[in-house]
């Protein structure tokens, strides 16, 4: 009877052990969490309310949409929102590539001299952006690519505040497919919408495997620059591609922000190679959404809609939940990650690469 009893209490107590290992769908709230990737445009409060509600520090990215008001904008909102959340809110600005004086020492220190007062606004990061490679063209016509040795004084510069470049270089390999063969509909209603960007159309332009290949030339270039690549390094299609990355240049993290369809995709096909991936790489990933509010929608839906997505995103890493998705057909079972690995997927990450100072709101 006594060699029984202490059976059961065993079983029991593993089993407790074995629940207590990982997170449920009730943990959410009560989990202090980070959005590595978003974009504040408004000074209305509206995001920054229900970040609050769901227990969520935000990182609010500016973007060079090739306009230098829109981008002062961008910042302006950004550090507003920061000084009214000191410890909660976080920002990296960006800055525009002017091709005028591209080449010469003048082009190169007015961005400097911009970032040099942007960063001592409180930034953690520079953006660079997907124009650098897509877009912009020298005086030849020819692309500049993020590996061009043009850029370096700039990169120099950002390596010498010792903070963080973070890169959305390149686009979803889909974005060199037809619409119709796209994996998730979140890449094809994108690119219907932005034909400009839709690779497929343009095969005069640099190709997927240009990006890629001018990306990681420029980190064997920068061994010791710091580099958080958006969007899973562009390299979302593929685990396995984005770990010999990884492997590659040990400086490099990523965040998955508008990307983690592209892990419930491969899931459904592999579920163990996917998670196997998050916990061999717990250290380098950092959880995002890279949604943006520039209040111009009703607050109540967008709350409710930004509130939904971090609960669906937070079932599928810490739970084991059948899930399915809207952006492509079939089902999926969440990753279920171990606690230590969810933690710093969605807190811990993102405050070494980002050297963050968080307020803890108890």
């Amino acid at each position: 009877m006594r060699f029984k009893l202490i059976s059961f209490l065993l079983i029991a107590a593993l089993a407790f052990s074995c629940r207590n290992s990982y997170y449920t769908e009730q943990d959410f709230s009560s989990i202090l969490k980070i959005d590595s990737h978003i974009h504040i445009n408004s000074d209305d409060g509206v995001f920054e309310e229900q970040a609050a509600a769901d227990n969520f520090i935000l990182i609010t990215l500016n973007v060079d949409h090739g306009d230098d008001t829109n981008i002062r904008n961008q910042f302006d909102y950004a550090v507003i929102s920061a000084q009214k959340h000191p410890g909660r809110v976080f920002f990296g600005p960006t800055f525009l590539f002017d091709t005028a004086g591209w080449g010469t020492e003048e082009w190169s220190k007015k961005i400097v001299s911009q970032l040099d007062s942007d960063i001592s606004a409180g930034a953690i990061t520079v953006k660079i952006w997907k124009n650098i490679g897509m877009t912009i063209r020298d005086r030849s016509g020819r692309f500049i690519m993020v590996d061009d040795p043009g850029i370096d004084p700039v990169v120099n510069f950002i390596k010498s505040k010792n903070i963080p470049i973070t890169g959305h270089l390149g686009e979803p390999r889909n974005c060199w497919l037809p619409l119709g063969e796209m994996t998730v509909r979140s890449d094809s209603s994108y690119f219907a919408r932005n034909p400009q960007y839709h690779m497929f159309l343009h095969p005069e332009y640099p190709s997927y495997e240009d990006q890629i290949s001018a990306r990681d030339n420029f980190l064997e270039r920068n061994p010791d620059l710091t580099f958080i690549g958006c969007h899973l390094g562009s390299l979302e299609w593929n685990v396995d591609s984005l770990a010999l990355r990884l492997e590659r240049y040990p400086n490099m993290a990523v965040d998955i922000s508008a990307r983690t369809c592209h892990l419930q995709y491969q899931s459904a096909q592999d579920r163990k190679r996917v998670r196997d991936f998050c916990i061999k790489y717990q250290d380098r990933l950092l959880y995002g959404t890279d949604v943006g509010y520039s209040g111009n929608r009703d607050p109540g839906s967008f709350k409710t809609r930004m509130h939904n997505e971090w609960v669906d995103d937070w079932k599928y890493f810490a739970t084991d939940s059948e899930m399915t998705s809207e952006l492509f057909d079939g089902t999926f079972k969440g990753l279920q990650l171990p606690k230590e690995v969810v933690d710093k997927l969605y807190r811990e990450n993102a405050v070494k690469w980002y050297k963050l100072k968080i307020l803890v709101i108890n």
